[in-house]
């Protein structure tokens, strides 16, 4: 049901069941692993209203597992950056959350293995749920950036077919054909450089202004 995948790694789908909630994936020698991605295989989905919490635990710190996400029937997969989480002091939840009492494999010889654990919880829990202050997940900033490459694509290609009125008005003499020149609608290069900085400007200020 769940993989995991350290990044320039193969999937990993050799998770231990440890109850009939939670899964548990050995992640070995991650020091040079900036980002994990957790995600849903397909093979079986959550019931309904019911989604997957993630969490992670270093092998030689003994401070218990550090909740860093989650998954749903609608998000089945998250990028997670763990490379803040290694020297966090304060990763320990205590008795907040579904792993608190699950034990972690302590090794002190083992500075760069980690567990992934993943726990079926309810959706309504899932939503009250705080996160590592160091975890970043980076879906939203993977998704900034590709719409910012989009439009930087288009805005520049767009401006190698731009040309000047005086350009303009030589070609359309030249291709003595004025019937077609008429009908050929132009758009100022300006109109889309005002809409590039427009967009820019509002996704800078909110990733997901498109939805409303």
């Amino acid at each position: 049901m769940f993989a995991v995948i350290a990044a320039g790694r193969l999937v990993q789908t050799d998770g231990n069941r440890i109850d009939a909630s939670k899964v548990v994936f050995s992640l070995a020698n991650l020091a040079k692993v900036n980002h994990i991605v957790v995600f849903m295989t397909g093979q079986e989905a959550f019931p309904q209203g019911v989604g997957g919490s993630v969490y992670l635990s270093w092998a030689d710190q003994n401070q218990g597992w550090q909740l860093i996400g989650h998954i749903t029937n609608e998000k089945p997969s998250a990028i997670f950056k763990i490379s803040g989480l290694k020297h966090n002091k304060n990763g320990g939840c205590g008795e907040c959350h579904a792993f608190s009492k699950v034990s972690s494999t302590y090794n002190a010889e083992k500075p760069h293995h980690a567990q992934v654990g993943i726990s079926a919880e309810p959706l309504m829990e899932i939503a009250n749920q705080t996160p590592t202050e160091t975890t970043s997940v980076t879906h939203a900033n993977t998704f900034q950036e590709f719409v910012t490459t989009m439009c930087t694509g288009l805005f520049n290609y767009s401006s190698s077919f731009s040309s000047t009125p005086e350009q303009i008005v030589i070609r359309v003499q030249e291709s003595g054909n004025m019937q077609a020149a008429t009908q050929t609608q132009f758009v100022p290069l300006s109109v889309l450089e005002e809409w590039f900085k427009k967009f820019q400007s509002k996704l800078s200020r909110d990733i997901y202004f498109w939805r409303k």
